[in-house]
């Protein structure tokens, strides 16, 4: 789990401010944008190991 929040962390200080409240991912019929799901990871709450998978399978980090 270390290794795809490290993933995300480099991902996100890679996207422009602009971008980072786009919508990435939707879970729990709620979206996510890169700074809520920032938020969740950088907290490493129990959604964030869920947002991390999601995105992963998704291939978007």
């Amino acid at each position: 789990m270390e290794q795809l929040r490290e993933k995300f962390l480099s991902a996100y200080a890679d996207i422009p401010n602009s971008l980072r409240k786009e919508i990435i991912i939707i879970a729990d019929e709620k979206t996510y944008t890169w700074d809520s799901t920032y938020f969740e990871v950088k907290n490493n709450t129990k959604l964030s190991e869920k947002l991390l998978n999601t995105l992963s399978e998704l291939k978007i980090i």
